[in-house]
């Protein structure tokens, strides 16, 4: 009888939204843009009212720059300044100065200052995903949680800095997501080990792989497919520790961890600064 040929390797199991957390965590790190809110309307939004205070007090420049051709500046801006990577705010800022300055006109810095303070009123202006604010209160309620940004978002503004422990921004810190340091820095602010932390977010690379590399847990919040009970996880050699279709689902999930609520003392600020 002629030997059956060697079985070839099995796939990896597609990742499917997950039933218990089977580890301990003691914290979360929480991404915001597109996981408590979508920032693709507040970004259309932030181009017209600019747009519209353009016209009224720099109306030159709007005539120069209007919204598409702000736009390729700005993205043009964003990509030949990679030392700035880490700091959006700076980003933009360089932009409206840039924008006054091929305008013609007089005072270029305040201008951008005065333009900028718009666009971060606008840019604080969220509209919540309709799960999120109840899961975070849930969440926050169970673990610690650190807000975990590369953008510019001010919780203190938005009114939702109560249930977080902290906010650590790739500006504050100096690098961004997915470098590890980010990460770690967070985990020694909340006194916990990287694989103690869940790190929560739904960008693949930014926070899923980085987080996974810094030694975390990592939860991938992915609405894409939300009803699928297979969604389309990329890459073969990591993969998130859950898969959640909203942040309801991830507080259902703690919620149902053993002892909760009772093993972990809360975050101290006092005791981590």
């Amino acid at each position: 009888m002629s030997a059956l040929p060697f079985p070839a390797a099995m796939p990896p199991p597609a990742p499917r939204y997950t039933g218990a957390v089977n580890f301990r965590i003691r914290a979360i790190t929480l991404d915001l843009d597109d996981t408590l809110w979508p920032f693709a309307p507040i970004g259309a939004r932030i181009e017209r009212v600019l747009d519209d205070w353009l016209r009224a007090h720099s109306p030159r420049t709007a005539e120069r720059f209007p919204i598409p051709v702000m736009r390729e500046l700005r993205d043009r801006i964003f990509a030949e300044r990679t030392d700035l990577a880490h700091d959006m705010s700076e980003l933009r800022r360089l932009t409206l100065r840039t924008a006054f300055e091929a305008s013609g006109e007089d005072d270029p810095h305040v201008l951008a200052e005065t333009a900028y303070a718009v666009f971060f009123a606008e840019r604080n202006r969220v509209e919540c995903y309709p799960d999120a604010i109840d899961a975070l209160a849930r969440i926050s309620a169970s673990l610690p949680v650190a807000a975990l940004s590369n953008g510019n978002a001010d919780l203190v503004a938005i009114g939702l800095d109560h249930h977080f422990a902290f906010q650590l921004g790739a500006r504050e810190h100096g690098a961004a997501k997915p470098e590890a340091s980010i990460f770690l820095a967070a985990c020694d602010r909340l006194g916990c080990a990287p694989e103690e932390v869940l790190h929560v977010g739904d960008h693949i690379e930014m926070d899923v792989l980085g987080a996974a590399r810094a030694g975390l847990r990592t939860a991938w919040v992915h609405r894409d497919d939300a009803r699928e009970r297979h969604p389309a996880w990329p890459h073969d050699d990591i993969a998130p520790d859950l898969i959640v279709p909203d942040l309801a689902a991830l507080a259902d999930l703690i919620e149902r961890m053993p002892g909760i609520g009772t093993r972990h003392a809360p975050y101290s600020q006092e005791h981590h600064p």
